[in-house]
């Protein structure tokens, strides 16, 4: 078993120092081999110290599952498409309507490539290595969401952060409750997914 001392310096180099590392300006090729390497670190953690399985939990409400998420898509949906027709209304849905090819293959990369990994990372990882350091568990939840957002600050965009922190938020109480890296994909993926499909891709990195 490994210290709490060792558990902390690591989630300060993985979850702070590295990703504030990644807005500063240095060879991509450098922040991409850090990345791979952490990933791949954090896959050893979860199989060889964390004795994760990898497989889906049986007894999942599904259905439960998707009434929530659905109740909150439709909230976002309705911020987005406000926020969209307001400030940057010449975006508003501009991918889907004249790409629909391109939105689809985004969507595709996005949700396996992108979406997969930063929950493995930042919710099943960082839940089981770290759930058992925090007493307070919305403290934990906050801290989560926080470092979630912190991942994002390449973007250099405040509305970024924002909806990463909100997000960060939303997903850590899913895995909180499902423990399960499928359930809280999938709504990193709709969500994602939408904030693309209404227009606001460019923001997020997506290409347009």
């Amino acid at each position: 078993m490994q210290s709490t001392l060792y558990k902390l310096v690591e989630l300060f180099i993985f979850f702070v120092l590295i990703p504030a590392s990644f807005g500063l300006s240095y060879p991509i090729w450098i922040k991409l081999l850090i990345g791979i390497f952490g990933f791949l670190y954090v896959v050893f953690v979860l199989l060889r110290i964390e004795k994760n399985k990898f497989k889906i939990a049986s007894g999942l409400d599904w259905a439960s599952f998707f009434k929530r998420a659905l109740m909150q898509l439709i909230v976002i949906a309705i911020i987005t498409i406000i926020y969209m027709w307001l400030v940057d209304q010449s975006n508003l849905f501009v991918v889907i309507l004249n790409k629909p090819l391109l939105w689809l293959t985004i969507l595709f990369i996005y949700s396996f490539f992108s979406v997969y990994p930063q929950e493995l990372i930042y919710r099943t990882f960082f839940f089981q290595r770290y759930g058992s350091l925090f007493n307070n568990q919305w403290l934990f939840i906050i801290i989560n969401a926080t470092l979630f957002s912190l991942a994002h600050i390449f973007f250099r965009n405040g509305l970024v952060m924002v909806f990463t922190f909100i997000g960060g938020i939303l997903f850590a109480l899913t895995y909180k409750k499902t423990k399960s890296t499928l359930l809280v994909s999938i709504e990193h993926a709709i969500y994602g997914c939408w904030l693309f499909t209404v227009g606001m891709g460019e923001m997020l990195g997506f290409p347009s």
